[in-house]
């Protein structure tokens, strides 16, 4: 398969399930109990009661709920075509304005604490792999116990022990290079020590090719063996997780930007929840989706800058 027509399958591919990921979240928000009328006209009154199919008329009409299952669908995946994610039963303004408003510090947040976590897991892994029982021991206790750690549970210890108690940091961090120290770390010590467990594998394997020793009695030194040799190749099954983690922060920073107070997609989906606010909720979902997808798919990519013999394989 040449590259050509790989980047193309996997295009289509990923479009694919872009749509299906609609799919689901226009069918979810169809699943969920009650009248869609009824719950928005409440939403609007701030009351609670149940309205007259009358005096729900006008909402059915204007958002189309008493057109066949079909008619809904179609129409909703014409307006995604257009760029259109429906509008806010609350805030009454376009889904996509209003995640637009909040997306950049959220994927600010997440593409910090991936480089992090990068860092993080190289430097470990580096100076932690056949260094010795003790040092490798470290490393590996450090990596199980990290990749074991929930968001929500690192978030409120940090916040507790340096904002709270030895107050280095602000509690309200906001979006300043400070006070975005502990959101970062709170996404990227679990994500590191993930990523430090397949690269550490992974580099131990390395480490017994013939090609290292060949390189070692050239009289290279150990740290540029490591770093020339023996990473480029140990990184490949990591890389091909970053896609995957690139999303799963996306989600984990729902949590960290309530923890921490900050601006982003995490405050609007909390609120948009609360609400019922289901095109507010669905729009980030499928925002969310379309990242993971799109990482993936830049991640497929990046392989063959980091590994030549893959470009060189799918030639043939």
């Amino acid at each position: 398969m040449s590259a050509v027509i790989r980047v193309v399958f996997k295009t289509v591919a990923s479009l694919a399930v872009i749509v299906a990921a609609a799919s689901v979240t226009f069918f979810a928000q169809l699943a969920v109990p009650g009248d869609r009328a009824n719950t928005l006209m409440n939403l609007q009154t701030g009351q609670d009661k149940r309205w007259s199919a009358a005096e729900l008329a006008p909402l059915n009409e204007r958002f189309g709920f008493d057109d066949p299952v079909v008619v809904q669908y179609l129409d909703y995946l014409n307006g995604l075509l257009h760029g259109d994610l429906g509008t806010s039963y609350t805030q009454k303004r376009p889904v996509l304005e209003i995640i637009g408003g909040q997306l950049l510090p959220s994927l600010t947040l997440t593409g910090a604490a991936l480089l992090v976590a990068w860092a993080l897991a190289l430097g470990i892994t580096l100076l932690t792999v056949k260094r010795g029982r003790f040092l490798t021991g470290l490393g590996t206790t450090w990596e199980a116990l990290t990749a074991s750690l929930p968001h929500y549970w690192v978030g409120v210890v940090l916040l507790v022990v340096f904002a709270v108690q030895l107050r280095a940091f602000p509690i309200i961090g906001g979006t300043s290079a400070w006070g975005s120290v502990l959101p970062v770390l709170t996404l990227a010590i679990p994500l590191a020590g993930f990523l430090g467990q397949v690269t550490r594998d992974e580099f131990e394997q390395v480490l017994r090719q013939p090609f290292v020793t060949t390189a070692r009695t050239r009289g290279m030194s150990d740290l540029g063996v490591r770093l020339r040799h023996v990473l480029r190749h140990a990184i490949l099954p990591a890389v091909t997780l970053s896609g995957w983690a690139l999303g799963a922060l996306v989600s984990g920073a729902v949590i960290a930007e309530n923890i921490f107070g900050r601006p982003g997609i995490g405050q609007v989906l909390v609120t948009a929840v609360n609400t019922r606010d289901l095109p507010t909720v669905s729009g980030i979902v499928l925002v969310v989706a379309a990242i993971y997808v799109v990482a993936n798919l830049l991640v497929d990519l990046a392989y063959a800058l980091i590994d030549p013999r893959l470009r060189t394989a799918g030639a043939r």
